[in-house]
């Protein structure tokens, strides 16, 4: 009977082990799915980089690229990259064009018309991303536009060891959920549960990230023009205009006899304020006056 029992638990032991390795198995299948499909993916030949290419059994890369380069003309190849990109299954991130001025001056060309002459230089940050299988091949076409590169590097990451981590983790988890659902519901049970659907969708969230990088390839570049380019605008020859209202002389004589005016209300104003020390200075005066004129007919009648 006592052989009988353990051999039953045994059993459960090695069901429950089995399920939840299948459930554990599910959470990681999209990239279990990817990395199938990346072994069996046709090596583009790539004549820019070995790099954007590069397979090893077993291994999976995130690969990204970062580009510097000086070419004709800004427009025409963020035009020709953005379809680029477009054609090989891939989308665009940023495009940041501008025109980086370098001076600007104004030359009058008559007493109506000006020319505002610009001197600039065009560039573009972009961000793109394509397949991970056609990254080489987006690196040849860019590489066609290019008049002088300055930087380019393409990098890829082992990330073969946090996938399989990834893979233990989600185990765990829901291993973790399992037993959980076997305690008794109170309220550790309830911040338990919650506790571990919340890791449990962090990692699905890590998972669904490390996807798409594997999938899809991410490359920064950055174009720019190394010539100057010349901008003629025609505009209006404002120094005449001003010239023209600078001075009116009717119209300043009359501003002239206000502005007397009023400035004579505040002299008024302002000696009305200060009366009392006007007053002061009054007798102050007067007694001076009056002793200095004493003191000169007391001097006579000495002599």
């Amino acid at each position: 009977m006592k052989t009988t029992y353990i051999t039953l638990s045994l059993s459960a032991v090695l069901l429950l082990g089995i399920s939840s390795c299948k459930k554990g198995e599910v959470a990681s299948t999209e990239l279990e799915a990817y990395a199938s499909a990346d072994s069996t993916a046709t090596i583009v030949s790539d004549s820019i980089s070995s790099v954007a290419t590069m397979k090893v059994k077993d291994k999976q890369f995130i690969k990204t690229a970062d580009i510097n380069m000086e070419v004709k003309d800004v427009y025409n190849t963020t035009l020709s990259i953005e379809k680029s990109v477009q054609d090989l299954g891939g989308f665009v991130v940023k495009s940041n064009l501008q025109s980086n001025i370098v001076s600007e001056n104004t030359y009058n060309t008559s007493n109506e018309e000006a020319m505002l002459i610009k001197k600039y230089q065009t560039e573009n940050t972009m961000q793109v991303r394509v397949p991970t299988e056609k990254l080489g091949e987006l690196l040849t076409l860019v590489n066609n536009n290019k008049l002088f590169l300055n930087s380019r590097s393409v990098n890829a990451e082992d990330i073969t060891a946090s996938i399989k981590y990834a893979e233990m983790e989600g185990k765990r988890n829901q291993k973790t959920s399992e037993n959980i659902g076997q305690l008794k519901t109170d309220k550790d049970k309830v911040k338990l549960d919650d506790e571990n659907m919340a890791e449990g969708n962090i990692q699905k969230l890590t998972s669904m990230d490390t996807t798409d990088n594997l999938k899809y390839s991410t490359v920064d570049i950055y174009i720019k023009e190394p010539k100057l380019r010349i901008a003629e605008i025609a505009i209006t020859n404002t120094n005449s205009i001003d010239n023209k209202y600078k001075f009116n002389f009717i119209y300043q004589v009359k501003e002239g006899f206000v502005y007397g005016f009023y400035l004579i209300q505040n002299i008024i104003v302002a000696l009305i304020n200060i009366w009392p020390l006007l007053l002061i200075a009054g007798i102050g005066i007067y007694f001076f006056r009056k002793r200095k004129t004493a003191k000169h007919e007391q001097s006579k009648i000495s002599e």
